[in-house]
């Protein structure tokens, strides 16, 4: 034991004191950080205000567009589109609307111009008040009371809601759970290959010179194979702990400095919990709500975040990414051993890394459908499950088939060290050789 600790010592100091590592420390909180931090400043940059000056022919629509927090319009009374343009002045104007005479017949004759191109926003929703307008001007053409078609109209926000073990009700966010979970489980699949690798080149560089027969005069193959991966393990360990520490630092620092932008304004919610009826009243006054903007989008990502249970996410990515990297690491360690070069290792690296692949693949099928049959098998898998489990625990896993993956998972791990240590044995003093499968049979069976 006392053996293995040196080794896992050497292989843990050697690589934290690399440029590399301290560079990766510190870029990955940064990143990590910014994903948090970026959308919230973004929904706010976004909501840019802008003056749109209403060059109206028909006099039809003066006064009758509706207003926002960030869209104003100023109405030039008594002046056609030439003026107009002739004296725009972008301080003053971000576009200018052109309603002709021939706009309610014929639609296509509106106009929107600017000396720049004018946001996506602002463009549908001058487009959703010329539309309001001039349906309404053609209802009461015909005849046809709009209240009533007002009163059929409906807008559908489904608002999702999870119930928890305690029958307490809570909204969730669908989409924060599919991004969450195609995260966590990209990140697992780097980390494995990351680390994975620094395993196999470490055994390779030591196999190719020679040192390794130095180093096996002194220790046992298994010892030093589990030192190596150990080692390189809580490499990985220390730099995931460092990026959570020092992201905390940065988003906390973020939002003590700004205070305001992170302010959770509360979303209405048309549903009780005690299962009480809204009277109309209420229901007027959500609807108004909903329609002034009171949940602006700011308010919609910080609640988004903070649903996100931060505590069961890091422990849960912690473990299946010690686990699933202990089980592949000693596969790499095996393929190192069995090679003379980097090279050659591309024959046996295809079958270790299938599965890997096949669970980024299925990724989609499993977001789809988190809770079916082909989520359930390849997350209890123990090649697949690191993956997939990552992408299913943002949406909420049984409490048997996360015990169950756990279970098969620590003993994935345990079979591919005894195989891999049976490998490694043998090809780590194994020279000028090229091994196939038929020889690595071989040494499975010795």
């Amino acid at each position: 034991m006392k053996k293995i600790l040196i080794i896992i010592q050497r292989e843990y100091l050697s690589r934290v004191k690399k440029k590399s590592f301290i560079v990766m420390t510190i870029l990955g909180p940064l990143l990590m950080a910014a994903i948090m931090i970026v959308p919230v400043f973004m929904a706010q940059m976004s909501n840019e205000k802008n003056t749109i000056a209403v060059v109206d022919e028909t006099l039809l629509f003066v006064e009758r567009l509706q207003e926002t927090e960030f869209i104003k319009f100023d109405y030039l009374l008594g002046k056609d589109i030439s003026t107009a343009r002739n004296e725009f002045n972008n301080k003053t104007h971000d576009a200018i609307l052109y309603i002709p005479f021939s706009a309610i017949n014929t639609p296509s004759t509106l106009r929107l111009l600017s000396d720049k191109q004018p946001s996506m926003n602002v463009k549908m929703y001058v487009e959703s008040q010329l539309k309001k307008e001039i349906e309404n001007f053609k209802l009461n053409a015909s005849g046809i009371d709009k209240e009533v078609l007002k009163s059929i109209e409906t807008k559908v926000n489904l608002t999702t809601i999870k119930i928890t073990d305690e029958g307490i009700e809570e909204k969730s966010y669908p989409e924060v759970a599919t991004v969450l979970g195609i995260f966590s489980g990209i990140m697992i699949y780097m980390f494995i290959f990351m680390f994975g690798a620094q395993v196999m080149r470490g055994v390779i560089e030591e196999k190719t010179s020679r040192i390794i027969e130095v180093i096996v005069s002194s220790v046992k193959p298994f010892q030093l194979m589990m030192g190596k991966i150990v080692g390189v393990a809580l490499v990985g360990l220390t730099q995931f702990l460092l990026w959570i520490v020092l992201t905390l630092l940065i988003v906390t620092t973020v939002k003590t400095a700004f205070p305001e932008q992170f302010e959770v304004k509360q979303a209405s919610q048309l549903y009780t919990a005690d299962s009480k009826v809204v009277d109309p009243e209420q229901l007027q006054e959500i609807q108004e709500l909903n329609i002034t903007g009171e949940t602006d989008a700011r308010s919609e990502i910080l609640m988004a975040i903070q649903s996100i249970d931060f505590g069961v996410m890091i422990f849960s990515f912690l473990f299946y990414f010690l686990a699933g990297y202990l089980l592949y690491a000693a596969l790499f360690a095996a393929i190192g051993a069995a090679v003379d070069n980097e090279a050659d290792t591309q024959q046996f690296m295809m079958p270790v890394t299938i599965p890997l692949i096949f669970a980024i693949v299925m990724a989609q099928f499993v977001m789809n459908n988190p809770n079916g049959p082909v989520a359930f098998w390849l997350s209890i898998i123990p090649l697949t499950s690191p993956i997939i489990m990552m992408i299913r625990i943002p949406f909420g896993v049984p409490f048997f088939d996360l015990a169950l993956s756990i279970v098969l998972l620590i003993a994935g791990f345990l079979f591919t060290t005894w195989l891999a240590a049976k490998i490694y044995r043998t090809g780590i003093l194994m020279y000028g050789k090229k091994t196939n499968y038929k020889e690595l049979w071989k040494w499975l069976r010795y």
